[in-house]
């Protein structure tokens, strides 16, 4: 069942969406070559609590860490550790928080120095995938209506998405229903309302959609090693249209 937020719940939810943005941005400002990955963890785990909030991915069934970080053609779910950044790799920081019985849900994919072009354009094609699905979140329209627009403009740009793994609902619990592909034909799956609150998030290769986990039992990778991006954000539908609560 899908849950509808009243006002009051969303500002909750605003609250936690914040934290997680801003817990994102402060992040980037340490994402360079020679920084541990475990170092930017701690940073992260440190300002959530900080803002009496919890990190919520921490203890998710099993899940190690404050945040997931992802490089190069590791998708989502990289664990952070001992691995430093190097010059041109990408970065996919993947945060969510709970406050006030809350969550917010927020990633983002940094440059780690200079890259090469075809980076540049995965970063930039799985962002704009990302804004082409929010602005199909909106009173009437249908959940495939998000994934269509996101794969639309992804393969339009010879990149793929990742199927396997998918958006979600979110708000009392860090994942609801519904499930949110970001793929699919327009038009099918339940009609949007206002009050429903959804994580898009695009995962984008450069190569085949397929992946696979490795041993560690989190981390996802793309089958052919090649770079993928993840962009994410948690926005509530309204009467005006979709307002995204993790950004300013």
């Amino acid at each position: 069942m899908i849950y509808i937020k009243n006002d009051e719940e969303i500002k909750k939810m605003r609250e936690s969406c914040q934290i997680a943005y801003q817990t994102v941005v402060m992040l980037g400002k340490y994402i360079k070559p020679g920084i541990k990955t475990k170092v930017l963890d701690r940073l992260a785990y440190e300002f959530i609590v900080s803002k009496n909030a919890k990190p919520a991915f921490k203890g998710y069934k099993g899940y190690p860490a404050t945040i997931c970080i992802s490089i190069n053609e590791q998708v989502v779910h990289g664990i952070p550790g001992d691995r430093i950044l190097k010059e041109g790799d990408i970065v996919s920081v993947d945060i969510g928080t709970l406050k006030n019985g809350y969550y917010g849900d927020v990633a983002y994919t940094y440059a780690v120095g200079d890259i090469d072009d075809e980076k540049k354009r995965l970063l930039e094609v799985t962002e704009k995938a990302l804004y082409k699905g929010i602005e199909k979140a909106v009173p009437g329209n249908y959940l495939s209506d998000i994934g269509h627009a996101i794969q639309s403009h992804v393969e339009a740009n010879g990149f793929s998405v990742v199927r396997t793994l998918v958006g979600h609902g979110i708000g009392r619990n860090l994942h609801e229903s519904p499930e949110v592909p970001n793929y699919g034909e327009p038009g099918r799956g339940p009609e949007l309302r206002t009050g429903m609150t959804l994580a898009i998030e695009p995962m984008v290769n450069t190569g085949t959609f397929e992946v696979y986990t490795l041993e560690d039992g989190w981390t996802v990778v793309t089958l052919d090693g090649k770079p993928s991006a993840h962009f994410e954000h948690t926005i509530v539908i309204t009467d005006n249209g979709p307002e995204i609560l993790t950004r300013d």
